[in-house]
């Protein structure tokens, strides 16, 4: 009778080191697939204190906005000037299940330093803001028509193309560009220029 034969060692080792490799392979599958599936997404950047990851300048002058309320990731982003309200939403993470999006113009144009609060459904739209600056005069980037109209020489309809011209044109550079709203010439622009701010 023969003897059975003797297993190799060398042969035992490398299938056991075979079988290891494909086990921290998988694993290593599985991490990545994780951190990806975790990982929020966006075009903008969440801006931390001691962050200093800003969007390409290249690409236009950067923005901060502040959004809060049924967003998944509620914060302040860097973006670009001439970005939309739908571009901070999709930085944030889309909106929670619990959001009403309707009560968010998408389309609008953002302004640097604003604020944004998306509520739930059922849940008051926040108050915006009057416009009015510390010092008393009216911020024409943020004014809403009631402000406006305080203001010498501007009426309903004028206050109303002032806001159309924002939400079709963006924040106002500058007093100057007021005369770009039709209906404001150099005249009624000199009596508001000591009363408003950009």
């Amino acid at each position: 009778m023969t003897a059975p034969p003797v297993p190799d060692p060398r042969r035992a080792r490398l299938r056991v080191g075979a079988g290891a490799a494909v086990v921290l392979a998988l694993a290593a599958v599985a991490v990545a697939v994780l951190i990806t599936a975790v990982t929020p997404h966006g075009s903008s950047s969440v801006v931390a204190p001691s962050s200093t990851a800003i969007p390409d300048a290249a690409a236009g002058p950067v923005i901060y906005v502040h959004i809060l309320g049924q967003v998944t990731h509620p914060g302040l982003y860097a973006l670009h000037d001439g970005d939309r309200a739908v571009d901070i939403v999709a930085a944030a993470g889309g909106f929670t299940d619990e959001a009403d999006p309707a009560a968010l113009n998408l389309a609008r144009f953002l302004s640097d330093g604003e604020q944004i609060v998306v509520p739930a459904v059922g849940e008051a739209p926040p108050a915006t803001g009057t416009g009015a600056a510390a010092d008393g005069s009216v911020n024409i980037n943020t004014a809403d028509a009631a402000a406006l109209e305080t203001l010498p020489r501007i009426g309903p309809a004028m206050a109303q193309r002032i806001l159309d011209w924002r939400e079709k044109n963006g924040r106002f550079a500058s007093v100057d560009d007021l005369l770009d709203v039709p209906g404001i010439g150099a005249a009624t622009l000199d009596g508001l220029r000591d009363l408003v701010t950009t």
